[in-house]
């Protein structure tokens, strides 16, 4: 194989480019040091980075982050190969096989084509999919088993939930917020959830009414002891995972909503600066009043604009 020039590359070059960073004595040092739990923070983040691309309609990146998200799902895959699980070319077959299986109304019988979709057919598939997937993850387990020389990736037991719980199939490293969301969606199918907004919003009153008795009782600083911040840790996730609720109940994209806030405040607090450098002075020779003054100054001018 070529180095860079000559045609255009195709998946076939990165499967093998990948297996050659992975090669024993003649692979690149770092790549054969990696496993799947530290590959992982790097998936994270190269997903959020297509996110972020997407966000700021930047197609050329676009391109690009896609790119370093597929070597992702490549890496992965041929750490799984290595150990005798599966390979590539069986996470196409699974996830073509699934978006084949979950339409019946595009894929199905003339029959099924003809009916459209079916009300709940998606979640009567999903739980025959979970059932088949129990079987195949004992299968595997049992494979691994009987060769020595193979060893899966061991999971965090503070993170594990029971098989049979109808929350097993929603993603531990998904972010927090989603995940709240979709651990309520979970819930909520099954009739554990909150008639209607109003009753939500009491509780998120009632969480924030005890983060705030006992945050007060402790030294903001830290100094206080581990056992009475912890409390606090504890009931600050609270009062988020009923914010979640909320913004689940008002169909509201929670992380979307948090980054939209996000960007309004690098928006806002880069007009403080530029308004500073125009007095010729910078946020550190600044007090909090005089950048008060400058952040409404800031809200009034977006709303002006609006």
């Amino acid at each position: 194989m070529d180095k860079i020039a000559g045609e255009k590359k195709t998946l076939s070059d990165l499967l093998k480019v990948m297996a050659a960073l992975r090669t024993p004595v003649t692979g690149c040092p770092w790549d054969l040091e990696q496993d799947f739990a530290s590959i992982a923070p790097f998936t994270l983040e190269e997903t959020y980075e297509v996110l972020d691309a997407i966000e700021r309609g930047d197609l050329i990146d676009i391109k690009e982050e896609l790119g370093d998200l597929l070597l992702q799902v490549v890496y992965h895959a041929r750490m799984a190969e290595e150990l005798g699980a599966f390979d590539f070319s069986d996470v196409v077959d699974g996830i073509t096989r699934k978006m084949v299986r979950r339409h019946p109304h595009v894929f199905g019988t003339l029959e099924e084509r003809a009916s459209g979709p079916e009300k709940g057919s998606w979640d009567r598939i999903k739980e025959s999919e979970r059932v088949e997937k129990i079987l195949a993850k004992e299968q595997l387990s049992q494979k691994l088993a009987k060769d020595e020389k193979l060893e899966a990736p061991a999971p965090s037991p503070s993170l594990q939930v029971s098989s049979d719980s109808i929350l097993a199939d929603v993603p531990v490293a998904l972010p927090a917020l989603v995940r709240a969301i979709k651990l309520q969606n979970k819930a909520a199918k099954v009739g554990f959830d909150w008639p209607s907004l109003k009753p939500v919003f009491e509780k998120m009153r009632e969480e924030l009414g005890e983060l705030e008795e006992v945050a007060l009782m402790a030294d903001p600083r830290g100094a206080d002891d581990e056992k009475l911040r912890g409390r606090v840790k504890e009931e600050f996730g609270d009062l988020l995972f009923v914010m979640a609720n909320v913004a689940r109940h008002l169909d509201i994209d929670a992380e979307g909503a948090l980054r939209s806030a996000n960007q309004k405040f690098i928006r806002r607090f880069t007009k403080i600066e530029a308004a500073l450098g125009a007095r010729g002075k910078t946020v550190q020779q600044s007090d909090l009043e005089e950048m008060d003054a400058l952040w409404d100054a800031a809200k009034v001018s977006e709303k002006t604009a609006d």
